[in-house]
């Protein structure tokens, strides 16, 4: 069987290591030791001189975010990404406002932005589709002139910079996951980034209940900590991060090579900053889709169609207006397996059986 994605796991006795301290403390959450050094070092890694706060997962980031920014009324957003874009704006009684995307990058359409803004809209919250950086630059302009706030959902952007500069500097919040599935994980977890002093300051009360102390509240606030326990999984994993971006790449670039001149594959945005997490590949139609993925399951090779269905299209979503291009798309993508241990004597079957 070739899954389609397995987490990397450090080796045990650098994670026991790790786990052994934790015993020795008997501190197990609460900003503990682990927890502030995995804090440190993640934006060390990263070059990345903003605001960090780790917490338990991507879509307590996201929720937090759009609770720290205050935001009311609507919230643009893209119908082509993970479900928890839409179900945090919807969860913090928002309305969502889908604008459809650009067909080869599959972020945000910049160009459609701005037609979609009413008095109501308090924000944009873009995805960086598969680790792919939106057009933050538009992005940014669109925001300023009609004064709205910028989150960015950059749960697949570990490692990923855009133009030189890490991906998590832009907007007012990007938010990321350490779920088990990416590229680094904790098991569990997730972040956020700002530039802004005060508004980290606030997301960190925010995450601890809104704690001063045992005794007083500086504010509203919510379960958001990790514990111990991840932040060991975190810090043992960040030793191999640099190698396993570097495999990573091998492999999507494999992929790449040969398959960019039979299917169709994302473009990239800036590539030398590109992380290679994932490697979408996009049918004629869904028809050809589903043909083909049913003789990849028979061979025992298990991709995922990711995103879909297209978010505009869920039951909860309050304005179900067309978005031609990301329903198109999420009727067609398949992602293929791109993992540590991916082999490449696997690799090899799943291109021949792609191509068969």
């Amino acid at each position: 069987m070739i899954p389609v994605t397995e987490p990397f796991l450090p080796p045990k006795l650098e994670l026991y290591a790790l786990l052994d301290e934790v015993y020795d403390r008997n501190w197990l959450t609460n900003s503990g030791p682990l927890v502030n050094l995995l804090e440190s070092e993640i934006p060390k890694f990263l070059n990345y001189n903003g605001h960090f706060s780790y917490v338990n997962n991507g879509t307590i980031a996201l929720q937090i975010a759009i609770k720290a920014l205050e935001l009311q009324g609507e919230i643009i957003t893209t119908p082509f990404s993970y479900v928890a874009t839409t179900s945090s704006i919807a969860w913090q009684g928002c309305k969502a406002v889908f604008v459809d995307i650009e067909k080869e990058s599959c972020n945000i359409d910049p160009k459609k932005i701005e037609a979609a803004i009413t008095p109501q809209t308090s924000a944009i919250l873009a995805t960086h589709v598969y680790g792919n950086p939106c057009d933050v630059e538009a992005i940014a302009e669109i925001a300023k002139k009609h004064s709205l706030k910028v989150i960015y959902d950059a749960a697949h952007c570990f490692g990923t910079t855009y133009k030189g500069k890490s991906i998590f500097e832009y907007g007012d919040v990007s938010t990321t996951s350490f779920h088990a599935t990416k590229l680094f994980h904790t098991v569990e977890g997730g972040a956020l980034f700002t530039n802004n002093k005060d508004l980290a300051h606030k997301i960190n009360y925010m995450r601890n209940f809104g704690h001063n102390g045992q005794e007083e509240f500086w504010g509203i606030g919510i379960n958001g900590k990790n514990s111990e326990f991840h932040a060991a999984m975190g810090i043992a994993n960040l030793k191999h991060i640099s190698n396993i971006l570097k495999k990573r790449k091998a492999q999507w670039l494999y992929y790449r090579d040969q398959l960019g001149s039979h299917l169709n594959v994302l473009e990239l945005i800036d590539e030398a900053g590109f992380n290679f997490a994932y490697f979408p590949i996009f049918f004629a139609t869904e028809e050809e889709l589903l043909a083909k993925k049913k003789v990849l399951d028979e061979n025992h090779i298990y991709c995922r169609r990711y995103f879909f269905p297209s978010l505009n299209t869920l039951n909860y979503a309050i304005n179900t207006d067309l978005c031609e291009i990301a329903e198109q798309r999420a009727k067609t993508v398949l992602t293929l397996p791109l993992y540590d241990k991916l082999s490449s004597a696997n690799q090899l079957l799943i291109v021949k059986n792609l191509l068969s």
